[in-house]
């Protein structure tokens, strides 16, 4: 298993940009940055959320601090491969995030029947403490095409550009391909800058000769609000429905 980073704290400032502000800010920044050695890769993430998704309503509600939990892959996996388990804060605008990297069948077993994996660490225990006083399950996977770029100069900086964002709230596994309802356009791309502290004077002048403004967005805050919302609102004023999602769609009001 290759030795992955498993301590983050950095500023995180995000960026909705069409088709031609992708093409254009990709083009400035291979001059001053360089793609990590994955290229264009997928993410998929499994989200995890109690049955009322109090998690994601109170991180909607922008409060000082909040929290979430997910696993993540780089492929589409099977039990000896790699998975991270991640605890996501964030406390006055930082951005703090723990992962250990388990196999899919050791997260498994810890995840469904509390089985803990040889690496039982600091942040294992994190994890567990967070599991513990919180009654939360899969909810979500959310998967989107990235292309990472880091800079050589500053190893605190760098920029990402996720595109294709799709998610699915049934199928919730990282061993299925990766397909699901599109969250954004086609032409759309979210574009992360993740600092460790300033902005270089470079990249901020760029942003703003070219009228590139910084936005609130979250995936899994999209999907809940323009999707998984109405859904639990509507099997509560029809309970007596039948609403097992098929795949490749869902029900929305």
């Amino acid at each position: 298993m290759a030795t992955a980073q498993t301590v983050f704290k950095r500023y995180e400032k995000k960026y909705l940009l069409n088709q031609t502000q992708y093409e254009r800010m990709l083009t400035f920044l291979n001059d001053y940055m360089k793609q990590d050695e994955y290229g264009l890769h997928t993410i998929r993430n499994i989200y995890y959320d109690t049955d009322e998704y109090d998690l994601i309503r109170t991180s909607l509600g922008k409060p000082l601090y909040k929290e979430k939990f997910r696993v993540r892959s780089y492929s589409q996996v099977s039990e000896m491969d790699t998975v991270f388990l991640e605890l996501k804060k964030k406390y006055d605008g930082v951005v703090y995030k723990r992962r250990e990297a388990l196999t899919l069948a050791e997260a498994d077993a810890y995840l469904k029947y509390g089985y803990q994996p040889l690496k039982n660490g600091q942040i294992m225990h994190e994890i567990d403490w967070f599991l513990n006083i919180n009654d939360i399950m899969p909810k979500v996977f959310i998967a989107y095409d990235r292309i990472a770029l880091f800079s050589e100069e500053d190893p605190n900086l760098r920029v990402t550009f996720d595109h294709n964002i799709r998610f699915r709230d049934y199928d919730l596994s990282l061993s299925s391909p990766a397909y699901g309802k599109k969250l954004l356009e086609h032409d759309r791309y979210l574009m992360e800058l993740k600092i460790g502290n300033a902005m270089p004077l470079w990249l901020s002048q760029y942003l703003a000769r070219e009228n590139i403004f910084q936005t609130s967005y979250s995936k899994y805050g999209t999907c809940y609000t323009n999707y998984l919302f109405y859904k639990k609102l509507a099997v509560i004023n029809r309970p007596d429905y039948d609403y097992s999602l098929q795949k490749g769609g869902i029900y929305c009001a």
